[in-house]
């Protein structure tokens, strides 16, 4: 009843379709880190280690609910540097963020130059199906923990930070496949989601050093990019059809 009791206020109905887009949002970030690592490996592993991936993700995000009273305390000052206060938050975020600009580094200076095998940190030889789930857990726990402090901030109950958390994994889930395949299929689209991953590591490290980057602004520099590349995907296929005909 008590349940039942919470979703009779239409506020809450509001606060729950609000915090489910802002999760498929968050969600973003990790998907795209998940489908350009995953495509590092064997095609007959790519599908079970996105669904391994995707499935850790689900698991920490609901675990770390239920110990919503310990992640409300990981915002509190644990040190004093310079005269700035870290809390845990903001020390994950800095070595998440830390850990996605180097991979992403990395992963552009594999792209840049193939033949460089010294830089195949995550390339097809050196990935194994072991370190690609280590590392996404790595970055699981990183946007899990921003994920539910977020949504501790925007509501009491946690019934809904349950339906909204489940709902997003699932979109995550389905979108998982059709994304990797795209990226695969289109190799100029890994440049652009690699150039995002780490602007999503910048911003991170912003977010642990005290500086607040509203996500409006990233995520709209985000859609601006892509809609340039979509056209220009448009444009290459158009000149290619008339080359052929």
């Amino acid at each position: 009843m008590e349940f039942l009791s919470i979703f009779s206020d239409p506020t809450v109905w509001i606060a729950l379709a609000t915090l489910i887009t802002m999760e498929v949002v968050l969600g973003i970030d990790n998907l795209l880190f998940i489908s350009i690592l995953t495509n590092k490996l064997p095609p007959a592993n790519r599908e079970r280690a996105r669904r391994i991936g995707i499935g850790l993700a689900l698991i920490l995000r609901l675990g770390l609910l239920a110990t919503v009273s310990w992640i409300v305390q990981l915002t509190e000052p644990l040190v004093t540097i310079m005269g700035n206060e870290f809390s845990w938050k903001d020390v994950i975020l800095i070595a998440g963020g830390l850990f996605l600009v180097w991979k992403a580094t990395k992963e552009i200076h594999h792209a840049m130059d193939p033949e460089d095998k010294t830089e195949t940190v995550a390339g097809a030889v050196g990935m194994t199906f072991g370190a690609a789930i280590a590392q996404i857990l790595v970055l699981d726990l990183v946007f899990s923990i921003d994920s539910i402090i977020t949504a501790v901030g925007m509501t009491p109950h946690v019934p809904v930070m349950v339906i909204a958390v489940v709902v997003a994994v699932t979109v995550m889930l389905l979108a998982a496949n059709p994304l990797a395949n795209f990226i695969e299929k289109n190799p100029t689209i890994i440049m652009l989601a690699l150039s995002f991953l780490m602007l999503i590591g910048t911003t991170l490290i912003a977010e642990g050093f005290g500086f607040h980057v509203p996500k409006g602004y990233v995520y709209a520099a985000m859609a601006f990019s892509a809609g340039v590349e979509f056209m220009n995907m448009i444009a290459r296929n158009r000149r290619a059809r008339k080359s052929r005909s």
